[in-house]
């Protein structure tokens, strides 16, 4: 038990940069005055990329892209908003609908996994638990594999958001949507984020090893 609240840590800390990171340059508008919005549609539009529409979308952090309809959600704050990190955010996700454009290999992997992910990431753990409760392998080793599913997913998201990082941070100083020293500003916000999901990556490994160990003959204790 101790060995997964330690593992739990870098997932945390991860959030908190990302949060506090986020905040600071939120605080700081950007000098041309583009709308996180405004600078999403120029980007995309600059890469050709026509379908796509960009809705305000409710809840903190909340920026997403979802493939299935065409939509780039921002979060209210980033949409209307004229900040750094309103403007780094929303490049970031125009950078996922460019990847879905291009048929970027790597998302197409990760959107197929979705489903099953969300299946699994909600049962492994009751599985596992009534494996080694009742004393059945089976069931046990079937939580094990959705574990690994989510481990996958994670694994799978990685190429993904860095890419999509990649193509808003050469957006936003080629385009010219932000300027000189409001560009590192933006990649700090972006680079913070990114923590995020290399730390859930590394955390959804080891909680993987820490499963697997008996079955390995590795042992484990209950404590």
């Amino acid at each position: 038990m101790f060995y997964l609240l330690i593992i739990m840590i870098p997932g945390l800390l991860a959030a908190a940069l990302t949060k506090s990171t986020f905040a600071k340059y939120s605080r700081i508008g950007a000098q041309r005055g583009l709308t996180g919005a405004e600078a999403a549609q120029a980007m995309l539009r600059r890469a050709g990329v026509s379908g796509c529409r960009i809705e305000p979308h409710r809840g903190f952090l909340s920026d997403h892209y979802d493939p299935r309809a065409k939509a780039l959600r921002l979060s209210e704050g980033v949409f209307y908003g004229q900040s750094l990190s309103s403007i780094g955010v929303a490049c970031h996700e125009a950078g996922h609908a460019i990847q879905d454009a291009e048929n970027y290999g790597p998302l197409g992997l990760r959107s197929g996994l979705v489903p099953v992910t969300q299946v699994c990431g909600q049962t492994w753990i009751f599985l596992i638990m009534a494996g080694m409760l009742l004393h059945v392998p089976g069931l046990y080793m079937v939580g094990l594999l959705m574990l690994a599913v989510s481990v996958l997913f994670a694994i799978v998201t990685l190429p993904v958001e860095w890419d999509a990082s990649r193509r808003a941070k050469l957006a936003m100083a080629d385009a010219g949507f932000l300027v000189g020293e409001e560009n590192r500003g933006a990649a700090k916000v972006l680079n913070a984020a990114f923590l995020t999901y290399l730390a859930a990556a590394v955390t959804s490994m080891f909680m993987l090893l820490y499963y697997a160990l008996p079955l390995l003959g590795g042992g484990r204790s209950n404590d």
